[in-house]
């Protein structure tokens, strides 16, 4: 049966599509009508992250397309050449280019290897302006070319960049192409825009930084790919450079059931960086520690109560907080456990978080995550990620009984 979507004909080329936000895009367009062509490096199943071009190609099909899966490191330039030029001889052009393969490493200057500042840098900056580069003469005798980055608003705040530079760095440069490419490639009728989610995202790297605590606190990739259907339907002559964020493009698609993109229909969601949104006012501040349940000696008080063998079992960590310069630990490693002021008394801290006070209460409150006043330069975390990101559980658990 003949596919009459709105991008019938088309043909799309993303880059990391074989999971999350990139492959949900390329299941969107394909229903739509779009033959997909999905570049990744994903070949063979990785132990952690599951999917490869090929599982993802058959989703694809699954749902009615046609797809070109390309074994590509956007790095390599020969290889991008070589999948834009398999994708046009199969297909007959590109109409769609999707900047969405990207690099992560939420890490300060010191603490940053220079291998994986260059790994971000060639993945996201590079790598964008590379696959662009290489498919431009293909969109430049598109009907209705598109480029459309997944990157965030130009937010020059230095909330933005403390604590993670070199991310920064490469996912604005990103953004930077998008601001470029608007005014260079507007006589060829080329929109260039970006999108960017409000909230978490229930990704593998979501989970990574979060846990799976933090994907019921997200949305699923289909806000961002029914957002990117919406874009890149319209005139490339008429919508270019924009940094659009997810769920105003739907609002102004005349959706407003938002419940529908939630993992779990009612959870507060944990909004994503870049977007000041995402930051607490002053004013904020002051209701959270006026509200109760922001007392530091009655929320240790209240976590040593409920500390159990199978918490203990579970976590087998020490973490200690430096609240406002006072020293606070729960140790989920030793004995029963334990919790309270100062330092642990057996055991050194697996992780230590350093935070305001004020930040400590929204962590308490659920107003904010671990993960996002980690992003927003708000929380400062030295040694295991793993043992810190467990402090989700405990935190929710206590909020339950204050």
């Amino acid at each position: 049966m003949q596919n009459t979507g709105k991008l019938a004909g088309c043909t799309a080329f993303i880059t990391g599509a074989s999971r999350g936000i990139g492959k949900a895009i390329a299941l969107k367009f394909a229903k739509n009508g779009a033959n997909i062509v999905i570049a990744a490096k994903t070949a063979t199943e990785h132990p952690k992250l599951p999917g490869t071009i090929y599982t993802a190609a058959k989703e694809v099909e699954s749902v009615g397309g046609k797809c070109l899966p390309c074994i590509v490191d956007i790095r390599n330039e020969e290889s991008l050449k070589e999948a834009a030029k398999l994708a046009a001889a199969q297909f007959g052009g590109i109409d769609i280019l999707v900047n969405n393969a990207s690099a992560i490493s939420l890490t300060g200057t010191a603490e940053t290897p220079l291998k994986r500042f260059d790994l971000m840098m060639g993945v996201n900056a590079r790598g964008t302006f590379t696959a662009t580069q290489v498919c431009l003469p293909y969109l430049k005798k598109a009907a209705n070319p598109h480029v459309l980055t997944i990157s965030p608003p130009l937010n020059m705040k230095p909330v933005w960049f403390k604590g993670h530079v070199a991310y920064t760095m490469a996912k604005y440069g990103m953004s930077m192409c998008t601001l470029g490419w608007a005014d260079e490639f507007k006589e060829d009728g080329i929109a260039a825009n970006s999108l960017w989610p409000r909230t978490a995202i229930a990704t593998a790297a979501m989970k990574m930084l979060g846990g799976d605590d933090s994907l019921k606190m997200s949305r699923t990739p289909e806000i961002m790919a029914d957002a990117a259907y919406a874009i890149v339907t319209k005139d490339s002559r008429t919508v270019t450079g924009n940094f659009f964020v997810d769920d105003t493009v739907l609002m102004e698609e005349g959706i407003s059931d938002f419940d529908q993109y939630a993992c779990v229909p009612g959870n507060k969601l944990l909004p994503d960086f870049f977007l000041d949104s995402a930051e607490e006012s002053d004013a904020t501040l002051a209701e959270l520690k006026s509200s109760g349940g922001g007392n530091l000696e009655k929320f240790f008080q209240r976590v040593s109560s409920l500390i159990t063998p199978e918490l203990v079992t579970s976590t087998r960590g020490i973490i200690v907080f430096d609240v406002d310069n006072q020293k606070w630990f729960i140790d989920l490693k030793n004995g029963e456990g334990s919790a309270g002021k100062g330092m642990p008394p057996t055991g050194n801290p697996d992780a230590t978080i350093t935070l305001k006070e004020a930040d400590f209460m929204k962590l308490v409150k659920g107003e904010a995550s671990g993960p996002s006043l980690l992003m927003s330069g708000k929380l400062k975390l030295d040694g295991s990620m793993g043992i810190a990101m467990k402090l989700e559980n405990i935190v929710a658990a206590v909020r339950s009984k204050l």
